[in-house]
């Protein structure tokens, strides 16, 4: 009886293979013999999962944007009843940002889609969405601060969103290249987040 193979779980440790190929020597290394090599598999084996290059890029990108986006739902869900919208803000912020130092390798290998998104459509097609909802989340955020009162009543919560999700963006670039710290870059988005406040 032929072994039956979980394609699932093959394309998922694929993806991964490309993060730590792309960490580890940045997105040209991504050859389908070198991410064949680092996933244990065949060729083949990633050849019938992906018929592009591009495809297994772009699944690979969906799982690290989902992984951003649930690590930021994770930290507000864990806080129970938050004591303050404030604090959920900070909370989901910094995971954005991703500040922390076991976010280094997710953020090398978030920067550098970013970069090769900037020449491939079907990339920027998922930023652009993946974008859109951790706006939508933070617009949440920041109602939510309005109405518990933390935060100035008549905020452009749209806008400044908009503002939150950039800057937490450029932060996590700055970090990266040891222009900023983490705790700098915390320090920098807590600080526009108290000019919210009412």
């Amino acid at each position: 009886m032929p072994k039956q193979v979980d394609y699932e779980d093959r394309r998922g440790r694929i993806a991964e293979a490309v993060c730590h190929l792309i960490a580890r020597s940045g997105m040209e290394s991504v050859s389908l013999r070198d991410v064949a090599a680092e996933a244990g598999v065949s060729m083949g084996a990633v050849q019938r999962c992906f018929r592009t290059k591009d495809e297994m890029l772009q699944f690979a990108l969906e799982g690290i944007s989902d992984r951003i986006g649930e690590r930021a739902r994770s930290r507000i869900e864990a806080s129970g009843t938050p004591e303050s919208a404030l604090t959920l803000l900070d909370q989901t912020l910094s995971a954005l940002a991703l500040l922390e130092p076991e976010d280094r390798t997710e953020a090398q290998v978030w920067g550098a889609f970013v970069a090769r998104a900037a020449v491939s459509d079907d990339l920027a097609t998922v930023l652009r969405d993946t974008y859109a909802k951790l706006h939508d989340l933070l617009v949440w955020l920041l109602d939510y601060g309005g109405s518990t009162g933390e935060l100035r009543p008549g905020l452009d919560t749209q806008a400044e969103a908009r503002t939150l999700l950039a800057l937490t963006e450029g932060l996590t670039s700055q970090v990266l290249v040891g222009h900023q710290t983490g705790e700098g870059a915390r320090g920098l988005l807590r600080g526009y987040v108290k000019g919210l406040r009412r």
